[in-house]
């Protein structure tokens, strides 16, 4: 798969898992996609950790960080990329959404900030400063989408496109009784957005979910199981490719695909 140096501002670049337990999360995301982990043996980074195909540097394709807070739930969170966090930051607040985490400079590497969005779905962003995001996505065992659930469609289509440039084509979806939204940037397919119907659990917020692409999103499965994870919603055919959504063993959860179409960045 192309290595990748660099994502355009407005569109997904990382994904990161906060955890109460690192060393089983390596573990289990080892066994599930092969991934190598390195930590920094420097104490100052936290325990922040970068999950790697082959395990060399320049090969980052997600990371893994400890909960910095007790009671957190464990979750993984994907970020955009934008030219300047703090003006992102600022477009966020206009727009009526939240800044969880002001922008936070990680030196040699760029800015992070966390936010959410006016329904109380949670992103990250980040402005490259040495370090672009993922080096592979879009292809097996690497972040490949990013998806928002939301109630209120049309919110989210007004506050996406003016915070991050996004337009949005909506259409019939679950034999009509969704809808899905495929975001795009200059004519490029993004990000999606399906809309919880009725047969969302009340109690379910709006959130958005991290894509990961396999081979075999059946054999995934089984070894998510055998990992000590779940699977939440068994595999099963999609008009966009044989999708499923698993959690590990902490309950973060994530979707595996095995796409129909190449997706951004394949």
């Amino acid at each position: 798969m192309p290595q990748m140096s660099s994502h355009q501002p407005g569109t997904p670049c990382w994904a990161e898992l906060a955890t109460p337990d690192v060393e089983v999360a390596k573990a289990f995301y080892a066994g599930l996609f092969g991934w190598d982990a390195r930590t920094p043996p420097d104490p100052a980074t936290g325990g922040y950790t970068m999950f790697t195909l082959g395990g060399a540097e320049g090969h980052e394709v997600a990371a893994v960080t400890p909960l910095l807070a007790e009671g957190r739930q464990p979750v993984w969170t994907g970020y955009v990329s934008v030219a300047d966090t703090a003006g992102a930051c600022k477009a966020v607040l206009e727009q009526g959404g939240h800044v969880h985490l002001d922008p936070q400079p990680v030196p040699g590497r760029g800015t992070a900030a966390v936010c959410a969005d006016p329904m109380g779905a949670v992103f990250g962003l980040w402005q490259p400063e040495g370090f672009a995001g993922a080096a592979f996505a879009g292809d097996r065992d690497t972040f490949c989408w990013s998806e928002l659930a939301c109630r209120d469609i049309d919110a989210a289509r007004s506050f996406y496109s003016a915070v991050f440039g996004w337009s949005a084509e909506t259409a019939p979806f679950a034999g009509g009784t969704s809808t899905y939204t495929t975001f795009s940037l200059d004519g490029r397919r993004v990000a999606g957005m399906v809309q919880m119907n009725e047969a969302w659990p009340a109690e379910i917020p709006p959130h958005w979910m991290v894509y990961f692409a396999a081979d075999d999103t059946d054999a995934a499965c089984e070894r998510v199981t055998r990992l000590g994870g779940t699977v939440s919603v068994p595999p099963s055919d999609t008009p966009f490719g044989r999708l499923a959504v698993v959690g590990d063993p902490h309950g973060a959860y994530f979707s595996l695909i095995r796409p129909a179409d190449p997706l951004p960045g394949a």
